[in-house]
């Protein structure tokens, strides 16, 4: 069980904690027989070029969401919720590559009785380029009134 942030402990302009991975055909082949998605581009330098990408296979977007996706359930913990998580895959990550999910609270609101954080969230390579900007709200407990 993780640790829970509570709403009362976010503030504007609060950094997500760096999430990172580096990613090969290991870590793809894992992610596609989980998801049924062997695509040849993804899994051969060959079929990768055919595809336009010189560099040969490359990783998959979703994977990178699914980053995203852990990057913000490690930070909010088990009893917060990630209500949404949008992005735009800009860049092709490739095998090797160093990802890191980044993140910046851009607003934090009390909706109704929620306590509704939005962040601006992306997945950088290790050059510190950009690869699938987006956005997340999630939604954080409230601490206990004393």
């Amino acid at each position: 069980m993780t640790q829970t942030l509570h709403f009362e402990d976010v503030r504007l302009g609060d950094i997500l904690p760096a999430w990172t991975r580096t990613t090969d055909f290991m870590h793809w082949n894992r992610y596609a027989a989980v998801n049924d998605e062997f695509m040849p581009f993804h899994m051969d330098d060959e079929d990768g070029r055919r595809a336009g990408n010189p560099a040969g296979a490359f990783g998959m977007g979703n994977l990178r969401f699914a980053y995203m996706l852990n990057a913000l359930q490690a930070w909010i913990g088990d009893a917060a919720e990630v209500r949404e998580l949008t992005c735009r895959y800009r860049l092709m990550n490739q095998k090797h590559d160093e990802l890191t999910v980044v993140g910046r609270v851009v607003a934090a609101d009390l909706v109704g009785d929620e306590g509704q954080v939005r962040l601006e969230i992306d997945v950088t390579n290790q050059e510190g380029e950009s690869t699938c900007p987006g956005h997340a709200i999630v939604i954080l407990p409230r601490r206990a009134a004393t």
